[in-house]
This record gives structure tokens, sequence and C-alpha cells, in this order.
């Protein structure tokens, strides 16, 4: 994967390197080597890569290995699940907080009623 000119890495490859941006690889490596997404040579190498450089393009490689981070947060309802994408998921019954609630809400309704009703007559 070549990285776009517009990239940081590419159109400003003299600028120092931050911690927070060395931090940033750092997490990102780890991750994907936890995910087993790269192997452990590959690890040590781009790690020594992110820690030994100065400029933004002395991250070129490791930045490309890695790719594009996700711009987004998975949806916790989506995370939180035990199929996969596509299948239906079982009916849950509602929590007990959500049936005290309906319960309570139709005894206040019935009470509501009937005084409307004394009222009325």
């Amino acid at each position: 994967m070549d990285l776009p000119i517009s990239s940081k890495y590419r159109s400003q490859p003299n600028e120092p390197v931050t911690e927070a941006e060395r931090s940033r690889l750092s997490e990102q490596l780890n991750a994907a080597f936890a995910a087993g997404e790269i192997d452990q040579d590959t690890y040590s190498e781009l790690l020594d890569q992110v820690f030994g450089a100065r400029t933004l393009g002395d991250l070129i490689r490791p930045v490309e290995v890695l790719g594009k981070p996700s711009t987004y947060n998975v949806p916790a309802i989506i995370e939180d699940s035990l199929g996969q994408p596509g299948q239906l998921a079982e009916a849950r019954t509602p929590a007990a907080r959500t049936q005290l609630m309906l319960v309570g809400g139709i005894g206040v309704a019935a009470v509501l009623a009937i005084i409307l009703l004394l009222v009325l007559l």
C-alpha cells in the first residue's frame, strides 16, 4: 500500500516526530501484533523504526504496514453481539426494570381511568 501524497508522512517528511505520534503508532503496532495481523519479526522491526524515527518520513513503512486506522467506533449493540453479520439474533426477554415500569404504567393508567369515570358520573 502506498500512502497518498496528502499523507503527512509523505507531504511533510522532514517534520519531527512527536511523542504523541510515537505513542499512537506503538499502540497500533501492539494491537496489530496481539490480533495476529503481523508476526514477531515484523513487529520488532517496525517498533524499532517507530522509536528510532526522527522525522515523519522515517515512519512511512510502519504506517504503510499498519494501514489506515479505523475512524469510527463499533456500536455497542454490534460489539456485544455473539452472532455473525446477517444472522438473526434470538429475541431478548425484557429486563426486570422494564417489566416493572410496564406493570406500574398500566396500574397508573387504570387508576386514572377509574378517577376519570368517577368524575364524569
